[in-house]
């Protein structure tokens, strides 16, 4: 999967959990808006792990027992993407 599709796919995650979570404040005994939020947060976590390891990590704490060399820096930030392509 390309690097600007996972991104996106992270995104569109994060955003319905903060909807959900959201919602949720004011409906805290909705059962299947909760199963939802536990479904996208076992799925954005799949998400974020495979980004990180295909590419970078997410965030600067990103690397867990990482065998890589520290390239936070080297890499785009995720607004550098070209979403074009």
């Amino acid at each position: 999967m390309k690097r600007q599709v996972l991104l996106e796919r992270i995104q569109i995650v994060e955003f319905a959990l903060l909807d959900l979570q959201l919602y949720l404040d004011t409906h805290a005994a909705d059962k299947f808006a909760l199963e939802q939020f536990n479904q996208l947060s076992s799925l954005l976590q799949e998400l974020k792990e495979q980004y990180e390891r295909k590419f970078d990590p997410l965030l600067g704490n990103g690397f867990s027992q990482s065998k890589m060399t520290w390239q936070w820096l080297n890499s785009p930030w995720p607004w550098q993407i070209d979403r074009r392509c």
